[in-house]
């Protein structure tokens, strides 16, 4: 490959469905979930030591700047670009593609997912990048292994070189229609990884936000440097009327792509999505531990405590999880209703 690809890697969102562990001022990404290092550790790590892969661009909100330069460690060569105010994924996608040369392919990536396989993630960035230099604007289709009704899907058009065309973006799902989406064979989960070339990318959002577009290139061009970060100007970031990269242009244009993903994919979206995503260090009878735990009778039990023991018997498809002054106790079903809570929602 000529040129290296840039991935940009989004550091947004409060993660409120992992409360109590994930707070206001150490969010999701930022802790070790899965392994010793933590989401956005991995993230980084991901891309990092191959050359076919540029040093990230870093897109985060100025509260968590300090945590991601700790994480990062001194003289990493990431640049971070601070948003003056949080205003969805297509405007923060947009600021790195116009920092970027026209021509250069971004890879978008979240902060805050986990991947089991990273050489097939860079697999499917590679065949991504590829679509993305023939301007198209390319999604990781994840390959769907359950009925999930809490991710949009992606349902697969003609094959193109390396990937298809999407024919159309579905919402959540009921889980009659999950089931059969699953059955078809026909359709992915969307992942919210993307590829595309900068300029291409700006000029989709200016056909389909113009009004967006303007601002974001308005904040770039009297931004300032300071140092490593790069600090858009605030008036006419925070004048921009925020949207996903899916609403804002990837349902609008008609250069959608799609690269297929098997690769042990999990958004770690609520505490039933992270017991999956331990299931390799469940017991016998599929519960997870992590601190003082002691099982008797559990089945499909996860346990998470940073301090004084947990003792539970009898319980089946629960999950507890004790953190500094906090405890919260969860049905695998009722884990999506985490972040409605006033501990959550109030932190």
């Amino acid at each position: 490959m000529s040129t290296p690809i840039h991935p940009v890697i989004l550091c947004g969102g409060s993660g409120t469905r992992l409360w109590p562990l994930s707070r206001k001022d150490r969010p999701k990404p930022f802790l070790p979930l899965v392994g010793e290092q933590t989401l956005f550790e991995q993230a980084v790590g991901r891309v990092g030591g191959d050359d076919r892969f540029a040093a990230p661009i870093i897109v985060a909100g100025s509260q968590h700047i300090d945590l991601i330069e700790q994480q990062l460690g001194p003289a990493s060569g990431n640049r971070l670009v601070v948003e003056p105010t949080a205003k969805n994924t297509a405007p923060a996608i947009a600021l790195a593609a116009a920092l970027l040369d026209p021509d250069a392919i971004m890879l978008v990536c979240p902060s805050d997912h986990h991947i089991a396989d990273e050489a097939a993630f860079r697999a499917a960035a590679l065949a991504a990048a590829e679509l993305a230099r023939e301007d198209w604007l390319v999604a990781f289709g994840i390959a769907a292994t359950r009925p999930e009704t809490g991710y949009g899907y992606l349902q697969r058009g003609e094959p193109l070189a390396g990937g298809y065309r999407i024919a159309r973006f579905v919402e959540k799902p009921d889980r009659a229609r999950a089931e059969e989406y699953l059955a078809s064979g026909e359709y992915s989960w969307n992942g919210g990884i993307f590829a595309f070339r900068a300029g291409r990318l700006l000029e989709e959002v200016k056909t389909h936000r113009p009004e967006m577009a303007r601002l974001v290139v308005q904040a770039v061009e009297t931004g300032r440097e300071a140092g490593p970060r790069f600090l858009p100007a605030a008036e006419p970031f925070e004048a921009i009327h925020g949207d996903s990269i899916d609403y804002a242009v990837m349902e609008n244009t008609d250069r959608a792509a799609m690269v297929p993903a098997a690769m042990g994919w999990s958004d770690i979206g609520n505490w039933a999505a992270l017991q999956d995503a331990l299931a390799s260090v469940a017991d016998g009878s599929g519960n997870v531990a992590r601190g003082q735990i002691d099982f008797d009778g559990c089945r499909g039990v996860m346990a998470l405590s940073d301090g004084p023991r947990v003792s539970a018997v009898g319980l089946e498809d629960v999950c507890i999880v004790v953190s500094g002054d906090e405890v919260l106790v969860t049905t695998r079903e009722g884990a999506q209703r985490v972040g409605k809570l006033p501990g959550a929602s109030g932190q």
